[in-house]
């Protein structure tokens, strides 16, 4: 645990030096993942690192319990004062290297409710390494995503982690549903950044780290020039 809150709190301060305007925390090292209930203990570690990264970055902050337990989520965001929770399958369901994941949207929003709690729900539509179970389109996914499952954020990526998706992508979900911001949460690098002028937002991980390798710790300089590409778009 020491060794964990120790590389969270290195990265995080990399990543507030860079520029970042938020963080997210994500059990990226339980791989494999768990399709459903992660076990207790992860949540419980979750709060204990993201409350710690709080108190250090004061940047607004956001937890993803993979693969996705929104509800382990939402109680550790809680507890931790987090601003936002991502949600990979938030709605319908997906084939993914986990088995069969369903979005659990009506019970993700009646925990909350339950807790009380203002935080904000960033989900995925049709998410990478997935294929939906059913034909569905890019534009139905974020519509229902959006106004039956009540995502407040849409997160759009390429099909696997560090790809980019087509710029087609963003454009088809902001005209599906004009009125929720769309972030671009893979692939995004300094130099396809100006691709995606629609973007509200980005969530980088892979591209900011040492020698573009998603499990070495995040490079200062790499993602200082990276978000200076971002800033010159949104």
């Amino acid at each position: 645990m020491d060794e964990v809150l120790r590389r969270a709190l290195a990265d995080a301060t990399a990543y507030a030096k860079g520029g970042a305007h938020g963080l997210i925390v994500e059990n990226y090292g339980d791989a494999p993942f768990t399709p459903d209930t992660v076990d207790p203990h992860v949540p419980a570690m979750m709060a204990v690192i993201a409350s710690e990264i709080r108190r250090r970055a004061r940047l607004p902050l956001g937890l993803n319990v993979l693969r996705n337990d929104a509800r382990a989520a939402l109680a550790a965001a809680t507890a931790a004062g987090a601003s936002f929770i991502r949600v990979n399958v938030h709605t319908g369901a997906m084939m993914t290297d986990q088995g069969l994941i369903q979005g659990r949207a009506h019970e993700t929003l009646q925990y909350r409710r339950r807790l009380d709690a203002p935080v904000a729900i960033f989900a995925d539509v049709l998410v990478k390494h997935a294929a939906p179970v059913r034909p569905v389109s890019l534009a139905q996914a974020a519509r229902e995503t959006a106004y039956r499952g009540l995502a407040d954020v849409l997160l759009v990526t390429g099909s696997a982690t560090g790809e980019a998706p087509e710029p087609q992508r963003l454009d088809e979900i902001k005209s599906a549903v004009p009125d929720r911001p769309v972030f671009v949460a893979s692939g995004v690098t300094s130099e396809n950044a100006r691709a995606f002028r629609r973007a509200d937002g980005f969530i980088v991980g892979t591209w900011g780290k040492k020698d573009g390798r998603t499990e070495n710790p995040v490079d200062a300089a790499r993602f200082t020039r990276l978000s200076i590409a971002v800033r010159s778009v949104i």
